[in-house]
């Protein structure tokens, strides 16, 4: 285990992880006064394209930060954790970073507005899908 990868693996999931905590309590309050200075944020929150079937978008980021945080914290765990945690988290990863390339499509295209902390998430999943990648490339065989 690459130790550098595995410490940026956590701090990214931690950095996105709080991004879509604090972007889900905006969502849920619509509390504008949360944008910080930019209210293309605003226009992006109140689109219809910040929820799914009801369900903010922010909230995905924050189960899908959270799980990929969580298999980190326990991939030496079990033996089957040793050999498939990378993996799973590389899925959840890859996952979230076509999700990212779609909302950044969403924002650019449809809604015209760029939120500075949806920026700050799309960086982190795009960081954290490339670490990923080489973790799981470097992960040894077995």
């Amino acid at each position: 285990m690459d130790k550098r990868l595995y410490q940026a693996s956590i701090f990214l999931a931690v950095i996105g992880l709080l991004v879509s905590l604090y972007m889900t309590i905006y969502k849920v309050t619509d509390n504008d006064a949360m944008c910080l200075g930019s209210g293309d944020c605003a226009t992006v929150n109140a689109s219809r394209y910040s929820e799914v079937y009801g369900i903010p978008v922010a909230l995905f980021g924050v189960l899908g930060y959270g799980a990929i945080l969580g298999l980190n914290l326990v991939e030496n765990r079990t033996e089957f954790l040793r050999h498939n945690a990378i993996l799973f988290a590389f899925g959840l990863a890859l996952a979230g970073f076509l999700f990212t390339l779609y909302l950044i499509y969403v924002e650019f295209a449809w809604i015209k507005a760029l939120c500075p902390f949806c920026i700050v998430s799309q960086i982190t999943m795009t960081i954290l899908f490339i670490v990923s990648v080489i973790r799981l490339i470097r992960q040894p065989q077995f």
